[in-house]
């Protein structure tokens, strides 16, 4: 009886062990893949604030994006079964960056975009504007002495209690120091403020491989776009995305509320592409799967740019949407096809 129910005990435990591993690879083992999928349409009126705003707008815009999922066992099975994922090596997305440092990346990439639609928008409203720098951001921090102080998306908000936005600035005032010194540094992280005291470094410099004094992070400045008129000033909420491809839909909507009447006449208008300061648009990444998102969200038309337009229109063509799709390389091409579109009864 004693053996029996060793037995069972033995088995019980074999069962649990077993069961555990199984959940550990499925759920927590990672993979070296990354999944693709449709991911949102959103509006984008909500992550847009502008002074004295026209706030006539009937229809939307939208932007739209795709799901990139760092791949578990369980996802990757369940990819087999779903037509719309896209299974890629995270080496093709990532290269030699870290998860961090990429998504960091696409965080610059994102706020970069944002200034750029607000210059466009800007341009074409016939606002005069000029740039400011408004901080610095870390990337990567590849001295390890100083990767327990730094994290890839902090915000330097001021070095030795100045407030510097600009790189040269910034090597200006270290340089005044030596290696070995110690620097208080205010840093913006997850929307908390954090202070560091932090040991230069030994850094060379990328034009005349000099060496001197540094924080030991790879930086970015990010602009700022200032109207040179009362009243127009235009700010963003976290939209908790990243990249440069909803550049066109932010230009479509500043411009909107910019201006008077209703650009979107009741239309429901989705798109991607990258925007420049002079209103030229770009292609991107996973246009395929945004079309998906943008039928999904019952879009009327679909901004694609010129370059994507074919696999835009292979991935409509598969999925019979009756969305419109409207190639664009321009923000005024986008403008004049809305001027012309009827307002909806």
């Amino acid at each position: 009886m004693r053996q029996q129910k060793r037995r069972v005990g033995f088995r019980a435990i074999a069962y649990l062990f077993t069961l555990v591993v199984i959940l550990y690879v499925t759920v927590f083992m990672n993979t070296p893949y990354i999944v693709y999928q449709p991911g949102s349409a959103s509006e984008v009126a909500p992550m847009i604030k502008v002074q004295n705003a026209d706030k006539d707008e009937k229809g939307t815009f939208m932007m739209t994006t795709v799901s990139a999922s760092y791949a578990n066992v369980a996802l990757l099975i369940a990819s087999l079964f779903n037509s719309y994922s896209e299974v890629v090596l995270k080496e093709t997305r990532l290269g030699d960056k870290s998860e961090q440092e990429y998504a960091a990346e696409q965080v610059y990439y994102m706020n970069s975009s944002q200034s750029f639609a607000v210059q466009a928008a800007y341009h074409a409203a016939n606002i005069p504007y000029e740039d400011v720098v408004d901080y610095l951001y870390v990337f990567s921090v590849p001295d390890t002495d100083n990767q327990g102080q730094f994290q890839p998306g902090d915000k330097i908000i001021s070095v030795e209690g100045k407030h510097i936005a600009d790189p040269e600035n910034l090597s200006a005032l270290l340089s005044t120091r030596k290696i070995g010194d110690q620097v208080s540094v205010v840093l913006q992280r997850d929307g908390k403020e954090v202070k560091e005291q932090v040991t230069l470094v030994e850094v060379k410099d990328k034009d005349t491989a000099a060496v001197k004094p540094g924080l030991g992070v790879v930086i970015g400045a990010v602009q700022k776009v200032k109207p040179k008129v009362a009243g127009k000033d235009v700010s963003f909420v976290d939209t908790n995305v990243g990249g440069p491809s909803a550049g066109l839909m932010f230009t479509m909507e500043i411009y909107n509320q910019l201006t008077p009447g209703d650009l979107s006449k009741g239309h429901r208008i989705a798109g991607t592409g990258t925007i420049d300061a002079d209103g030229n648009v770009g292609p991107i990444g996973g246009v395929k799967h945004k079309i998906v998102a943008a039928d999904r969200e019952k879009a009327e038309v679909f901004f694609v740019p010129v370059k994507n337009y074919e696999e835009a229109k292979a991935r409509a063509d598969k999925i019979g949407t009756d969305m419109k799709l409207v190639p664009v390389s321009t923000l005024d091409d986008a403008l004049e096809y809305m001027k012309k579109l009827p307002v909806t009864p």
